[in-house]
């Protein structure tokens, strides 16, 4: 997302540009996947040692409020945040942890359905499938 729509995104809301929440965003969007919010840490106190846990995670929420990024609960203990992006689908390995994003263009049929069979409209949806990636397959064999 160009630094345009996050401070337009973060002006609405009344809430400053800093350069904290820009690497935060930064360090998201070059994330390549999912990243926990201590990875997000780390990664961003490479460039800005003096940045605390505590602002990362307030950070993080005030973005997944503003639709900036999205949060996904891979496991009970674990939150991880990715960029907000076109609609795609998780696999998740019970093994290593390991989370692959796939495309499942039926998704948007199957939503269509349910609005018209529930009258409900849904706003977004997200196909997670566990398993053993191949890895952790040979591994259990």
């Amino acid at each position: 997302m160009p630094t345009k729509n996050i401070r337009r995104a973060l002006d609405v809301q009344g809430l400053r540009v800093t350069n904290q929440r820009l690497l935060v965003l930064q360090v998201i969007q070059r994330g390549q996947g999912h990243l926990a919010a201590d990875e997000i840490y780390r990664r961003a106190r490479e460039k800005n040692p003096h940045l605390s846990l505590s602002t990362v995670y307030r950070t993080l929420q005030t973005f997944k409020k503003l639709g900036l990024i999205e949060e996904l609960h891979i496991d009970e203990g674990h939150h991880h945040y990715e960029k907000r992006s076109t609609q795609h689908h998780h696999l998740v390995c019970l093994g290593c942890g390991r989370v692959v994003e796939f495309q499942y263009p039926s998704a948007n049929l199957i939503k269509k359905n349910v609005r018209e069979a529930r009258d409900f409209e849904v706003t977004s949806s997200e196909i997670r499938m566990t398993g053993y990636c191949p890895k952790c397959r040979q591994e259990r064999e």
